[in-house]
């Protein structure tokens, strides 16, 4: 087992639900960056996503395009960032690390050449929101020859009657987008009936009320854009990331 299958299993033992959060890596900076991954686990979050600048992102809402973008103009690339992992995990840094990216970017790095640097830079998974199901194989392949990184499973409103095709092979945990619409619905809750791992919900709204309804009805949440903005909106202080990771894991 990687990180994120121990940390799943630990939190099942502990009857506890998982905290996902995800920022832009390289914003406002690649040193502040790291100081913002260490603030979060220093907080108890559970999985510490890094998201990977790109020039068309495509399948983003509009505080993650923008964000995006600010990266990418202070010159934020994919060897920066696992140069960041590599030296956060060298200063003691145990916390499971995910990067989110689009599909084009692992290519035209290579993709055994991206697994590799995954493998040696200390990240545990990968979420590629533009790979479908039928055209995972590749990468999948190698990630299986590196038996340390793993590929998390994205379930869209879109995937209906693919869903249980892509659970079957799913690892660490399943990823479920807003647009499942998980507030009122039973939709969440179906996936999480029929995975055999746990199901994570993905949060988008400043509402801490919504959370309890939501961890209800799957293993944790996912909040990726509203930490953004918040970040945005207090100049990156990591005292406002660690009190809002703390919050929402006192919550869970």
């Amino acid at each position: 087992m990687n990180r994120i299958e121990q940390k799943m299993a630990l939190l099942r033992e502990k009857n506890e639900k998982a905290l996902m959060t995800y920022i832009i890596a390289g914003l406002p900076g690649i040193e502040e960056t790291k100081e913002l991954v260490k603030a979060q686990e220093k907080a108890g979050t559970d999985v510490i996503g890094l998201k990977i600048p790109f020039s068309d992102p495509v399948a983003d809402g509009p505080v993650v395009q923008k964000a995006s973008y600010q990266s990418i103009c202070l010159g934020t690339t994919v060897k920066k960032v696992f140069q960041m992992t590599k030296e956060l995990r060298s200063e003691g840094v145990f916390v499971p690390i995910v990067f989110l990216l689009y599909y084009n970017t692992i290519l035209h790095y290579g993709i055994k050449e991206f697994v590799g640097k995954c493998k040696e830079s200390g990240v545990d998974a990968v979420i590629v929101p533009d790979l479908p199901l039928e055209e995972q194989e590749e990468l999948q392949n190698a990630l299986k020859e590196s038996e340390h990184t793993i590929l998390i499973q994205m379930i869209s409103k879109v995937s209906k009657e693919r869903i249980p095709s892509i659970l079957e092979h799913a690892k660490g945990f399943v990823y479920c987008t807003s647009s499942m619409g998980t507030i009122g619905q039973a939709k969440t809750v179906d996936i999480k009936e029929i995975s055999k791992i746990p199901v994570l919900a993905e949060f988008e709204e400043h509402n801490m009320g919504q959370i309890k309804i939501i961890k209800e009805a799957v293993d944790g949440v996912i909040v990726g854009s509203d930490f953004i903005q918040l970040l945005e909106e207090n100049d990156y202080c990591i005292e406002t990331a660690k009190e809002y990771c703390k919050s929402l894991k006192q919550i869970l």
